[in-house]
């Protein structure tokens, strides 16, 4: 009896714990926020498996992320693309697409106007807005079961339609977007989260160019480099350049001030430090390889042909060499031996 009067003092202790909150109840996923949904997550690869065409299976990479927004990289095996998303005033917006867009480049300092609305407080089935000049975009369901590879998963589900058809997205809580159809009358195309890795770095590979040791051709190699969240294109490749011991194009001491790509002039603008003219030591044919090596480098990562060089912030100048204000390095693979 006394066995029996212990185990129930024990229950109904356990009971009121739970009553006065000791042991959290799940919250309501009405009170979640846009933050809950898409999580800012560094050094992140999120895989997704796909059905209905080639391109339905990718990954993604986080390139930046800068206060609220995000820049994120798709690989589908056929082309990487990148998009900038903004967490602000309980929306969730996408800013900025960019297809074919193979180079490391930060959009997140851009200004926008406009936009895509993903998503809008309150996390609420009924909630609907326009999510853009031609669709309209509801919250159908805030408690769906979603079936991936990793289990099940509690999800928004979130609808959006136009005369192209019918998109409908999932996210889950602390994983972001879980899975996304795509539909009409003709196709239904759908990826599913299948994987979430940390500490993944993108892995990239640029072609550098160097002259011969005879001083008259350029020859090329292959690198892989890497970046984390936030890494910016001008380190990573200053110190690849370094790396390159067959041929010195950057000193010890020259440092990549500026690297930057210009979307209007399909261009690349990169500045040096006066190290680079003061150290490199060499006669007019080298100088002019090592020119042409710095620009088919950059040419050939950016997809680009013109790269306009300075020194400090002035007009390129040597003993041998002088470029006019505004005058571009171009590339030119006719002596790649």
């Amino acid at each position: 009896m006394k066995k029996f009067l212990y185990i129930l003092s024990v229950s109904t202790l356990l009971l009121a714990s739970c009553n006065n909150g000791n042991i959290p109840e799940e919250p309501d996923i009405n009170t979640l926020k846009i933050e809950d949904l898409f999580p800012l997550t560094e050094n992140t690869k999120y895989t997704y498996d796909g059905e209905g065409n080639e391109f339905a299976s990718y990954e993604v990479y986080i390139d930046y992320i800068n206060g609220n927004r995000i820049q994120t990289r798709t690989n589908n095996g056929g082309t990487e693309l990148v998009k900038v998303f903004e967490v602000e005033r309980g929306k969730l917006t996408e800013l900025f697409f960019r297809g074919e867009t193979y180079f490391r480049e930060n959009f997140t300092d851009d200004e926008y106007s406009g936009g895509k609305i993903l998503l809008k407080e309150p996390i609420k089935e009924g909630n609907s807005w326009s999510s853009d000049e031609n669709s309209k975009t509801t919250i159908t369901g805030v408690s769906k079961q979603v079936v991936t590879p990793q289990g099940n998963v509690e999800a928004v589900e979130v609808t959006t339609e136009n005369s192209k058809g019918t998109t409908i997205e999932y996210y889950a809580k602390d994983k972001g977007l879980v899975k996304i159809i795509n539909e009409n009358e003709d196709y239904k195309v759908s990826s599913v989260l299948s994987g979430i890795e940390g500490n993944v770095p993108l892995i990239q590979t640029i072609t550098l160019f160097y002259p011969d040791i005879d001083g008259i051709n350029l020859k090329t190699v292959d690198v892989q480099i890497s970046f984390n969240t936030n890494e910016e294109p001008k380190d990573i490749i200053e110190q690849t350049i370094k790396d390159l011991s067959v041929y010195e194009i950057l000193s010890k001491n020259t440092k990549i001030n500026k690297l930057n790509f210009n979307e209007e002039k399909n261009s690349v603008y990169l500045d040096l430090s006066k190290e680079f003219t003061a150290e490199m030591n060499a006669g007019a044919g080298i100088e002019g390889l090592i020119l042409q090596s710095v620009a088919n480098t950059l040419g050939t990562y950016y997809g680009v042909q013109n790269i306009f060089l300075t020194i400090d912030g002035e007009p390129y100048e040597s003993g041998h060499i002088l470029l006019n204000e505004g005058e571009p390095l171009t590339t030119d693979y006719s002596n790649i031996k």
